[in-house]
């Protein structure tokens, strides 16, 4: 009986002392990883977020860029980390929607291992060529890319991405074949076109508008079905290339298993900091749409892009070891 009586008791100290970890998160450094390199548009999110969050609570809130294999090094390293609370991920259309039919060997089920958090933004990706390219307009690029078939190089932020994946689809839907340039992140890509050695890539928009403004790059079309309210004048791939459509988008993950309370509670800090003016100028400034939400409206969201995404990997026939 008294062994009895002191296992009770050890339960209910241990769900109290668990109960007491959740109300009390965060008690020290919370990491968010983003699967990606420094200077792209899940870098920036990760950074607004980080910032706002460690106003609040007064912990470090520290950004952790695990880049490679088109995310899926930094999201094998959060699916495996402790569900606490204190490792959360900026994960993307990339790494938790692509990946799981891209590549045949995966260490981790993005179903299975990860807890939606909320939805970030969604976002355009920007058609735009170096400004030594001729083509001023999408159907003058798919003249000027016919007539140089299989001689203009592409880049992307990373094999299976849907900045890869967006030009698949391009290249699919007008006939044309390019050379793929694989990189880290978007900021890697801007550079290497900026540095005259590829000509062409359809990449996240948040991180390469200010560049087109700036003169440094030519943008040319976005690859969502309506045009951007921070680019009016700039016609969707859609205008000329019927039916073609790639909406990215980006979103807060946890470790599967993270207590609900503490999700939940992430979920609700989300919201806020998208809810500021300031916040909400920024993103929309780099093109991106703030669209915040609760962990369910997450979840069934996610697994819908799986079956659309999985769709067109199955038609580009990419696949990787």
């Amino acid at each position: 009986m008294r062994a009895f009586s002191a296992s009770v008791i050890s339960i209910v100290l241990s769900f109290t002392a668990f109960s007491h970890a959740q109300e009390n998160w965060p008690a020290r450094q919370v990491s968010i990883v983003v699967p990606f390199g420094p200077g792209g548009s899940a870098d920036l999110l990760a950074r607004i977020l980080a910032t706002h969050m460690q106003t609040k609570y007064n912990v470090p809130f520290v950004v952790e860029n695990r880049a490679g294999a088109g995310g899926s090094i930094g999201a094998g390293y959060v699916a495996k980390a402790s569900a606490d609370g204190y490792t959360l991920m900026v994960g993307t259309v990339s790494s938790n929607a692509i990946n799981a039919f891209l590549y045949t060997k995966l260490n981790f089920d993005v179903d299975r291992d990860f807890q939606a958090v909320s939805l970030l933004v969604r976002f355009p990706n920007l058609l735009f060529v170096n400004p030594k390219i001729s083509a001023k307009s999408v159907s003058e690029l798919i003249a000027y890319l016919k007539a140089n078939n299989g001689k203009i190089n592409y880049g992307s932020s990373g094999i299976g991405t849907s900045s890869h994946l967006s030009v698949v689809m391009f290249e699919l839907a007008t006939g044309v074949k390019m050379t793929h340039v694989p990189f880290r992140s978007t900021g890697e890509v801007v550079n290497s076109m900026i540095g005259g050695h590829i000509d062409l890539a359809i990449d996240s928009m948040t991180t390469t508008w200010p560049n087109a403004q700036a003169g440094n790059v030519r943008a040319l079309a976005v690859s969502t079905p309506a045009r951007s309210p921070t680019a009016p004048d700039l016609p969707t791939i859609g205008e000329t290339v019927k039916g073609y459509e790639a909406t990215a988008w980006q979103g807060l993950f946890a470790p599967a298993g993270t207590p609900r309370p503490i999700v939940d509670k992430i979920a609700v800090d989300v919201n806020r900091i998208w809810g500021q003016p300031e916040v909400a100028k920024q993103l929309k400034d780099v093109g991106a749409e703030p669209a915040p939400s609760t962990p369910d409206e997450f979840t069934a969201y996610t697994r819908a892009q799986r079956v659309k995404w999985g769709e067109v990997v199955k038609a580009s026939g990419v696949k990787i070891d």
